[in-house]
């Protein structure tokens, strides 16, 4: 607060007040540019704002593609997913030195964002049936070039930004910029990650119950709506030359040191092998290189943190596709549960400075790796709760027969019994009218090729055909359907095909109708007015809801209503009494519709969430805390490393294949993590805070504190407050105050 206290009266010069006034004036002036922004620095807002919306657009839609599309198996789908978002968190590394050392930021951003926008269009051409693409290859050379275009202008727009402002002059607009860009980011990614699902799911285009290839067009649209706002602020934006990149610099730094320390081990001997660099690079660059690399120890532990943070748009998306998504007349799609994510960030960032943080203090957990560390944990906890909601899950898939096995299930439409003989498999199976029967599970031997049956009719009557035999081809760990028919004369037939129980890719119900007659039926649904023609054995991929079943081109009475669910797997069987006229519909369920909620997702998304606003933010400052300045630039690129060494490891785990039962896997990234964490507090537990005195040019002193939970005092700062207290998610042992 402040104190006024009273002045003697005194004559009033005026001359003083003019002075003052001025003084005023020049320093409203001084504040008022402060606060203004650079008319520049709008454009690329609005251009990180569409490339954000370009990227996670596709991405968030990009793994269901793979699975339902170029018909990858989730393994598969999984690992090229995270080959991919690899490849995008490592060409930052590549798009820095191009720009710094090379080009320039400007240059950079637009080449290759250009690079960029043909990627985007590749897939989504890639995407469109009647083009008749290789549809791998194609999209696999979209993603390579996506990832070159996205990793590489990652690190240059910021700073491009950044270098639209005159400092120390306008320090207040650089940091209200930062928050805006990073809402940009957010707000981009929230609203694709809404959109584009919707368009997948409920735009059907080129005779599909979907539409990729609009899901993958807008988000290419507004990459190259990005280039174009992008150009449109040329002539406002403050170029600079590209000065030599950091990271290029400590290379050779540690090279060179590395080299010398061979030469000179012997004759010259140096108290740390950095130290052998300094005559060509100096003690300033050494010193800091040496510091850095204390850093980076600690970040050894940290990319296993990502492999579980980026399965949210892979595992996590495929264990959506088996839930209900339904609320009210609302349905969730299992790829928009990624939404969650981004709101949350923006939510726990503020709450966390406000609650939890302050709580924490309180419990001993202050210092930023003991944040980390509980953040790390926290991921774990997310995981553990996938597995437990995925163990509910696999509860309710359906039975399949193991590798090396089959199963042989029967089909009876027709008004009379029948007895099933399959040679060296079972004999003596009487199936009743309009009745099923599934045998156990057969061993398959490697060398089988066919099995041979008959069915034979008890107590025939006048109208059913006596016997047939039939050739039966097993396929390994599936059901094998045997369908009886009456041929127009009057003949016994049948049809073989795979009778899977397993939910469709896609999520959409899967039905197959059985019809021991001619007529030519459908499937209306009245409320969306779709019909769909029904073919006799073949299944097909129906959208839920609830639909008649009339006879094609009339508008007769409807034979049945059926209610088809999300993920249900369903056989109709459909029989006609010829005296009568009057049609017999039957169902069977082979795989019931999803039942499990997909909002059981949100608490993994919560605690995962919070994990990573106390490991990603308080690592990264932390990180850029304790780096000298020099060092910043290049400690970012080793934090988006980290991201791209973490999608690594799920690769290879996936592509190990340790358990055949997601819920096992899910536990073990869990246990892992645990695991992880407790290497990364072995690590920090020698590591010394570093405190930078740039002001006066001292070096930089070693204070001890560390991440063990300890509560022996630290230092203090002129308040007599702890130095490595946390104010929120800012650390106050590292801020210049």
């Amino acid at each position: 607060k402040l104190k006024f206290v009273r002045a003697p009266f005194s004559p009033i010069n005026f001359a003083n007040i003019n002075i003052q006034k001025h003084r005023w004036n020049s320093e409203k002036m001084a504040l008022n540019n402060s606060l203004n922004f650079p008319k520049s620095v709008i454009f690329i807002l609005l251009n990180e704002f569409a490339e954000r919306f370009a990227f996670y657009g596709m991405k968030t839609i990009l793994v269901l593609y793979m699975r339902t599309k170029l018909d990858f198996n989730d393994d598969k789908s999984t690992e090229i997913f995270h080959i991919f978002v690899s490849l995008v968190y490592f060409f930052p590394l590549f798009g820095a030195i191009v720009a710094d050392s090379w080009l320039g930021k400007y240059k950079t951003i637009f080449s290759l964002s250009i690079v960029y926008a043909i990627g985007s269009v590749v897939i989504s051409l890639g995407a469109i049936p009647p083009l008749n693409l290789p549809v791998r290859e194609i999209t696999v050379v979209g993603m390579l070039l996506i990832a070159v275009g996205t990793g590489g202008i990652k690190p240059c727009v910021s700073s491009f930004g950044g270098d639209q402002f005159k400092l120390p002059e306008q320090a207040v607009a650089l940091a209200k910029f930062f928050s805006l860009f990073y809402f940009t980011i957010n707000a981009g990614s929230f609203i694709s990650t809404l959109l584009t699902p919707a368009l997948r799911e409920n735009v059907h285009c080129f005779g599909q119950l979907d539409c990729y290839s609009l899901a993958f067009g807008v988000p290419a649209v507004l990459m190259i709506v990005s280039i174009v706002f992008f150009v449109a602020g040329k002539a406002l934006y403050k170029i600079t030359k590209p000065t030599g990149n950091m990271v290029v610099l400590v290379s050779k730094c540690i090279g060179n040191a590395i080299a010398m320390r061979t030469r000179e081990k012997k004759v010259n001997p140096r108290e740390h092998w950095l130290d052998y660099a300094e005559p060509k690079y100096g003690r300033t660059l050494v010193k800091d290189v040496r510091i850095l690399l204390k850093i980076l120890v600690l970040y050894l532990p940290l990319p296993f943190f990502w492999a579980l943070f980026d399965q949210q748009s892979s595992r996590w998306t495929f264990q959506a596709t088996r839930m209900d998504g339904k609320i009210g007349s609302i349905t969730i799609q299992p790829d928009q549960m990624q939404v969650i994510n981004p709101l949350l960030i923006l939510a726990f960032i503020p709450l966390f400075d406000v609650f939890v943080y302050p709580l924490l203090e309180r419990v001993g957990i202050k210092r930023p790796l003991q944040k980390l560390t509980l953040g790390g944990l926290l991921a774990a906890v997310a995981f553990a709760v996938s597995g437990l909601i995925e163990l509910q899950l696999e509860i309710q898939n359906p039975a399949t027969p193991p590798s090396h096995y089959t199963q042989i299930r029967l089909y009876n439409p027709l008004p009379c019994s029948y007895k099933f003989d399959v040679t060296d498999q079972f004999s003596g199976v009487i199936v009743n009218p309009q009745e099923t029967y599934l045998s156990d599970v057969l061993s398959l031997p490697t060398n089988v090729t066919t099995w041979h049956g008959s069915a034979v009719v008890i107590n025939a009557t006048t109208t059913c055909p006596k016997s047939v035999s039939f050739s039966v081809l097993p396929i390994e760990d599936e059901v094998v359907g045997i369908n009886l028919l009456q041929q127009k004369y009057g003949d016994l037939h049948y049809v073989d095909f795979e009778d899977s129980p397993r939910k469709s890719r896609s999520g959409f119900p899967l039905v197959r109708f059985l019809v021991n007659f001619n007529d030519n039926l459908q499937l209306v649904n009245e409320e969306t007015s779709t019909t769909i023609n029904i073919k006799n054995i073949d299944q097909i991929t129906v959208p839920e809801g609830e639909w008649a079943i009339k006879e094609e081109g009339t508008e007769g009475p409807t034979f049945a209503k059926i209610t088809l669910g999300t993920g249900g797997v369903y056989t109709y069987m459909l029989t006609k009494n010829n005296s009568t006229g009057n049609v017999n519909v039957k169902e069977f369920v082979r795989s019931p519709a999803n039942s499990l909620h997909m909002l059981w997702q949100v608490p993994q998304y919560v605690i995962m969430t919070a994990g990573e606003v106390m490991f990603s933010v308080t690592g990264l400052e932390f990180s850029y805390s304790q780096a000298p300045v020099s060092m910043k630039s290049v400690l970012q690129a080793c934090w988006l490393l980290t991201v791209a060494i973490g999608n690594v490891i799920v690769v290879a785990i996936t592509h190990l294949k340790f358990f055949q039962s997601q819920a096992a896997e899910f536990f073990l990234f869990a246990v892992l993590m645990v695991i992880d964490m407790g290497i990364f507090v072995l690590i920090a537990m020698r590591y010394k805070y570093v405190v930078h005195d740039d002001a006066n040019g001292d070096d930089d002193k070693n204070v001890e504190g560390n991440i063990q939970l300890e509560q022996k005092d630290g230092p203090k700062d002129v308040f007599g407050k702890d130095v490595f207290s946390k104010d929120g998610h800012t650390n106050r042992a590292y801020n210049a105050e």
